[in-house]
């Protein structure tokens, strides 16, 4: 039942999914193909309200091998290319 809800949360009217968005750091990019980026963002505690970083490693497919270390970059969700690749680079 819930997956039936997740689904319908995320369909739009127009009938597209909505598809989560990140921008990060890249912090590898030895792989052919594939980019290691690192997406931080601040979280508070909820006691002591002191700002905290928390950093994620996404690995990215990359088609064109165009990006290198230290670029910024924007990612989307798409389907399974691999086990661990889940996402894509939107070029600009």
């Amino acid at each position: 039942m819930k997956d039936i809800k997740e689904e319908e949360n995320k369909k739009q009217k127009n009938g597209k999914t909505i598809k989560k968005r990140f921008n990060g750091i890249v912090i590898g990019d030895k792989m052919d193909k594939t980019i290691v980026v690192r997406v931080d963002r601040v979280k508070i505690h909820p006691k002591y309200k002191k700002r905290y970083t928390v950093s994620r490693k996404y690995k990215v497919h990359d088609e064109k091998n165009k990006y290198k270390i230290d670029d910024r970059v924007i990612f989307i969700e798409c389907r399974p290319l691999s086990r661990e690749k889940k996402w894509r680079v939107l070029y600009r």
